[in-house]
């Protein structure tokens, strides 16, 4: 599996999926300020997300979790089941910082989740990192994702699953579970930023992950990284 490399001279094309008016228009608003960002397509529930999706092929949905006919979860696994989609990314945005949801919308192939009261170039930032194929978790969110995955032993990885992985993947895989990013991968390792990314990309292809975030999820519920992290 290999990260999308979107052209950097073309914006950043947007689906925003929320069942407010008001909700879309202005984070909408904040999202396109600078320029790099355009909105492509709109949505007030999970179905319309998803057709417009199929429509417009936007390189990253804005998700909201709490919508009628279809919610966010089912029109991000719906998204993520789709190959015509592979390369669309879902990043959601809830009011809800304890969201019992937050783990469940990440296995269903969300790359981020941020909390609406998000500073406008903090959404900015989550939504360029997205759409290059990074993960975005806010710290609250993260906390309580671990907590979750801490909590709901029944859904860890079945013993084995990294067996396939050398020592220095599951380095890489750990620094990974506790947030760390490329460069900072690279700093704490003594790789070069590119060595970090090629490793990335490695643990993606062989565990099988959408992106970042289900290496997170994936590195909590190996045993691999515990809650309690620094």
């Amino acid at each position: 599996m290999t990260m999308p490399t979107p052209d950097p001279a073309a914006p950043i094309r947007i689906l925003m999926a929320d069942d407010s008016t008001l909700v879309r228009a202005g984070l909408l608003a904040l999202a396109t300020h600078e320029g790099d960002i355009e909105v492509v397509a709109q949505a007030g529930n999970g179905r319309e997300a998803l057709e417009q999706a199929r429509r417009t092929h936007p390189d990253v949905v804005l998700m909201d979790l709490r919508m009628p006919v279809m919610d966010g979860i089912e029109a991000t696994a719906a998204i993520g089941a789709d190959p015509d989609l592979a390369d669309v990314r879902v990043l959601v945005l809830t009011t809800f910082d304890e969201d019992s949801d937050i783990l469940e919308a990440i296995r269903a192939g969300a790359s981020g989740y941020l909390l609406k009261d998000v500073a406008p170039s903090e959404l900015r930032s989550a939504i360029r990192r997205v759409a290059a194929g990074e993960a975005t978790l806010s710290p609250a969110v993260t906390r309580t994702l671990m907590r979750q995955v801490a909590d709901a032993p029944v859904q860890r990885t079945a013993p084995g699953v990294l067996d396939s992985l050398t020592e220095r993947e599951r380095e890489v895989l750990t620094l990974i579970g506790r947030g760390r990013s490329n460069q900072e991968v690279a700093a704490e390792l003594f790789l070069s930023p590119a060595t970090a990314r090629t490793y990335a990309s490695r643990l993606l292809s062989k565990l099988d992950a959408r992106d970042r975030a289900q290496l997170v999820v994936l590195a909590y519920e190996s045993g691999l990284v515990s809650p309690g992290w620094d």
